[in-house]
């Protein structure tokens, strides 16, 4: 990079002379409605998975089953300071104990990896590279003192701190005079005085004119990591994401990603924003809190089933909120078009209920296995006697030829137990 940034200067580049096709335009409403559906759930691995995690990527999982598209996780690792050990493992694990499990992930694989943002810093590199070519991203050497200094001086004055663009307008002598002393500067992202309008598919029509309120942000700093800004702009892009689904409070933040997109020309997504998940006295979930964590629930006894029925429950994206809804219920109802820009109040004094109603046997789901497997049995075993199936579903059900009735012992199972065991019978 600091070789690049000299060349750039030795043939005299001069900063913010942008290309023709960096002109400011409507941004596009992203990824054509014939191809494949691939989103993603990137959180950080700075902390174990919690609620407010898991109703994100809840909301991926089933927009993408629904549509029959991809479900991926990717983990937003570049803050290596802040990296809890542990945190990325337990993630992937609550996300297969919630049954969401990913496509694709760090763990899994997949065709656009790798999923972990910390081995994909050569793809950054050269974005910033193609930006820095066309101007439309600088070096910056200004000090951490003098940063915390703007700061410290725009709070004292009641105002929102901001970077004051002061590398933005260097000369070729003085960038080339400062990379001498510092040949790895941070580079920062020239915003546009027109940011470009989009729909979102839930808050309707934005446009937030960043450059106005905000000063040139960073995105790859002195340490060749980059930031969010870039990097999710980067691996959407490489990854083939049609639409992103993610918390409101990166609403405001999407003008200046769609400024990344335009300059490097690429398309961009279609974007959700979803609206917050808050405890129900209006307050936000805390991790502080402790006890929002999966882990906690799991280890309290708490269905997986349960945890999805009400932080859907408390929500929007379905014709009609009612209790006891499991996963492909979840799926075949979920409408991404009834999502309100209301946020959503958590009573996780209600979870116990929601637990108990999910642990009630489904007799209709049970019958309808009973069916299929008896089917089955028949089918494999031509010519045999319905009363040697019902002995053959005995003993894969309780080991023994003589028993209770079949649907009972279904019953007191649960289907994924019945299927496993009779599946093992059958293979036999």
């Amino acid at each position: 990079m600091a070789v690049l940034l000299r060349r750039l200067w030795q043939l005299g580049r001069t900063p913010g002379v942008l290309g023709h096709s960096l002109r400011p335009r409507e941004a596009s409403l992203g990824s054509d409605s014939g191809a494949a559906v691939r989103v993603r759930f990137a959180p950080s691995p700075t902390g174990f998975l919690h609620l407010g995690g898991l109703r994100t990527a809840l909301y991926n999982y089933i927009f993408a089953k629904k549509l029959g598209g991809s479900f991926i996780l990717r983990l937003e690792d570049t803050d290596q300071s802040r990296l809890v050990p542990g945190a990325a493992d337990n993630i992937e694990d609550m996300l297969e104990w919630a049954g969401i499990p990913p496509d694709e992930s760090p763990r899994r694989g997949g065709p656009t990896g790798p999923y972990l943002q910390s081995q994909r810093l050569e793809l950054y590199t050269q974005a910033v590279e193609a930006l820095l070519k066309t101007g439309a991203a600088y070096p910056c050497f200004c000090s951490p003192q003098r940063l915390e200094l703007l700061k410290k001086e725009a709070l004292r004055s009641h105002q929102t701190p901001r970077y004051d663009n002061r590398c933005r307008n260097l000369s070729q002598g003085q960038v080339a005079q400062k990379l001498a002393k510092d040949p790895k500067p941070a580079i920062r992202f020239r915003l546009e005085d027109e940011a470009p309008a989009f729909q979102d598919l839930i808050f309707g029509w934005n446009r937030h004119e960043v450059a106005s309120v905000e000063g040139d942000p960073v995105i790859l700093k002195s340490d060749g990591f980059p930031t969010y800004h870039l990097a999710c702009v980067v691996d959407d892009h490489h990854m083939g994401i049609s639409h992103v689904l993610r918390g409101s409070e990166w609403l405001v933040s999407t003008s200046k990603h769609l400024l990344l997109y335009q300059a490097l020309g690429w398309s961009p997504p279609r974007f959700a924003h979803l609206p917050l998940l808050l405890n129900k006295d209006g307050s936000k979930l805390s991790k502080r809190q402790g006890d929002i964590f999966l882990e906690c629930f799991a280890a309290a006894g708490f269905l997986p089933d349960a945890l999805l029925d009400i932080i859907t429950n408390c929500g929007s994206g379905f014709a009609e909120n009612r209790t006891g809804r499991t996963l492909p219920e979840l799926i075949a109802q979920f409408d991404l078009t009834r999502i309100t820009c209301h946020s959503a109040l958590l009573d996780l004094e209600k979870l116990p209920e929601f637990n108990r109603l999910l642990e009630r046997p489904d007799m209709s789901l049970t019958q309808e296995i009973l069916n299929a497997e008896l089917k089955k049995l028949s089918e494999g075993l031509a010519g045999t006697k319905h009363s040697d199936v019902m002995k053959l579903l005995r003993v894969a059900l309780s080991g023994q030829p003589q028993g209770p009735p079949v649907a009972e012992m279904m019953v007191s199972l649960g289907p994924k137990e019945v299927r496993e065991r009779i599946q093992k019978v059958l293979s036999n």
